[in-house]
C-alpha cells in the first residue's frame, strides 16, 4: 500500500480565538492538541506558538520552549517550526524559533502575497479579545513579505543546522521561485513542495489549479526529484486532499488550515481532522505513514539532532 505522510498545522496564526473554542492559544493546548493529533496519524507537526494570555500569533522562542519538549517527550512525530510566523512579523521574528531549536523541518514560504482573511470579521459581532477585530479587518492590507533576499536569508540560516523545508507555494510563481533557488544551489534535488490553495491572495480553489500546479511542478523539477503535498483553506479541505491523494501526494490537515470537519461543523479537535484523513486514505487503499517512514521519505536528520 502506499503510504502517504500526514501533516497536522496545529494553530497557525490566521484564525483568532474568537472564530473556535477548539482552537488551541496556550503552550499547554497546542501540547495537547498536537500529541493527539500525532496519535491519531500525524507523522508531521506544524506548529506556530501564540501569546498564552490572549492568543496573539507571536514568535517568541521562549514560548516555543514551553511546549517543545512536552512533544518531544510524548511522540515521535515529526516537528516542523514555522518561519512563516505571521504577516505581522519580520523576517528576524519569524525565524527566530526555527534558528534556535533547529527542528527536522520548517516551513518556508516561497513567494510574497497578499494574504487576507478580512472576509471572517463580517460573521463576527463579538470579539473575545480586543486584538483580534483589527487583526482581522486590516489584513486587507497585509502583504505577506517572503523576497528572494528573505527565502536565501532562512535558507542560509538553517543550513549548518542540516533542517530541511517544507516549501510552501501559494501559487504557480512560487513554483518557479523554488526553481530558481534549485539552480543556485541552495535547494536540493529531494525537496518537499506544500501546494497550497484557497487563500485569499493565493491560486484559487479549483481542482483544475490542483493538476496545474503538479503539471508544472513535474516539468520543472522532474516527476521524481521531489515530494510533494496538498492543503487547502476551509471547505476546499477534504476534497483538494482527497483528489491530491489519489495524484499521489501526501496531505495536511490542522485547525490553521480549516476550523470545520465538514460543512457547517467546527472540528472538536485538530486530531478529529486527522481521524478524518486517515478513513478517507484507507478507504482508497493507503496507509499513513508513521514519523520513521515519513522521515525516510522526506530525507530527514532525526529527532535526536534537535536543540530542544
Amino acid at each position: 500500500m502506499a503510504k502517504v505522510v500526514i501533516s497536522c498545522a496545529v494553530t497557525g496564526s490566521a484564525h483568532t480565538p474568537t472564530m473556535s473554542d477548539a482552537l488551541p492559544i496556550t503552550p499547554e493546548e497546542i501540547a495537547a492538541q498536537a500529541i493527539e493529533a500525532a496519535e491519531a496519524g500525524a507523522a508531521i507537526l506544524h506548529l506556530h506558538a501564540r501569546v498564552p494570555e490572549d492568543g496573539r500569533p507571536t514568535g517568541d522562542p521562549d514560548i516555543y520552549q514551553r511546549f517543545l519538549p512536552t512533544i518531544k517527550q510524548a511522540t515521535d512525530a515529526v516537528v516542523n517550526i514555522t518561519t512563516g510566523g505571521a504577516a505581522t512579523m519580520s523576517v528576524q521574528e519569524r525565524l527566530a524559533a526555527a534558528a534556535r531549536f533547529q527542528p527536522e523541518m520548517c516551513s518556508l514560504n516561497m513567494g510574497s502575497l497578499n494574504f487576507a482573511f478580512f472576509p471572517a470579521a463580517k460573521r463576527i459581532s463579538e470579539w473575545k479579545y480586543p486584538w483580534e477585530k483589527d487583526y482581522v479587518v486590516n489584513s486587507d492590507d497585509y502583504i505577506f513579505r517572503n523576497t528572494f533576499r528573505d527565502i536565501a536569508y532562512i535558507l542560509e540560516t538553517m543550513r549548518e543546522a542540516g533542517t530541511r523545508f517544507e516549501h510552501e507555494c501559494y501559487d504557480v510563481g512560487h513554483l518557479y521561485n523554488l526553481a530558481h533557488f534549485l539552480d543556485r544551489g541552495l535547494i536540493k534535488p529531494g525537496f518537499f513542495v506544500q501546494m497550497i490553495f484557497g487563500i485569499l491572495g493565493g491560486i484559487g480553489p479549483d481542482l483544475d489549479n490542483l493538476m496545474f500546479m503538479k503539471q508544472t511542478a513535474d516539468r520543472l523539477f522532474g516527476r521524481d526529484s521531489f515530494q510533494w503535498s496538498v492543503l487547502a483553506a476551509g471547505r476546499y479541505q477534504m476534497p483538494f486532499l482527497t483528489q491530491a491523494a489519489l495524484m499521489g501526494g501526501h496531505v495536511r490537515v490542522g485547525l490553521e488550515d480549516s476550523l470545520f470537519i465538514e460543512r457547517g461543523k467546527l472540528a472538536v479537535s485538530n486530531a478529529e481532522q486527522v481521524g478524518k484523513i486517515v478513513r478517507i486514505l484507507r478507504e482508497m487503499g493507503h496507509e499513513p505513514a508513521s514519523p520513521a517512514e515519513a522521515r525516510e521519505i522526506l530525507a530527514l536528520k532525526g529527532g535526536d539532532r534537535v536543540a530542544y
